[in-house]
């Protein structure tokens, strides 16, 4: 499992932009920035859609004030669905990356199975990256959203 001090896996992202789809690689979204990158279970679900990516939305500002340049939401969604749902929430301040196989999450270490009631998701978990590299990892008990919060993160800082 990904943990502190390791380098965050190379992989690549596809995105829906007014110009089309569109891919980059993990070098150009990490390579000398402060990102925060939290992953939810799945866009447009309850407490993603509810609590965990609305805290995010509405503390952006905050977290730049706090040197962060990026901030990603990562789920094992297709690259429409986390632009729908970016929409949906009004979070043009959030890089959604859309994991659409899973293959990062399981690079990570952080894949769980879900069954038939999703198949492979991401643990809900949240980190703070330098360069590429991890230097906090709050990752969630299963069922439960206390450590992965915008206002957790952000008091990390």
């Amino acid at each position: 499992m990904t943990a502190v001090g390791h380098t965050l896996p190379a992989g690549e992202f596809t995105f829906i932009t007014p110009d089309g789809k569109q891919v980059r690689d993990t070098n150009a979204l990490f390579a000398g920035k402060k990102v925060v990158l939290f992953a939810v279970p799945g866009a447009f679900t309850p407490t993603c859609s509810n609590a965990h990516l609305p805290g995010y939305v509405v503390l952006a500002d905050e977290f730049q004030a706090k040197g962060v340049d990026a901030i990603y939401c990562l789920s094992v969604n297709d690259a429409f669905v986390m632009k729908a749902w970016q929409e949906a929430q009004n979070a043009s301040a959030i890089t959604m990356l859309a994991d659409g196989d899973g293959s990062w999450t399981q690079a990570l270490g952080l894949a769980k199975e879900t069954g038939a009631f999703g198949g492979l998701r991401a643990q809900r978990f949240a980190l703070i990256a330098q360069d590429g590299v991890v230097q906090q990892l709050f990752v969630e008990a299963p069922g439960k959203f206390e450590v992965s919060d915008a206002q957790s993160l952000l008091a990390a800082l």
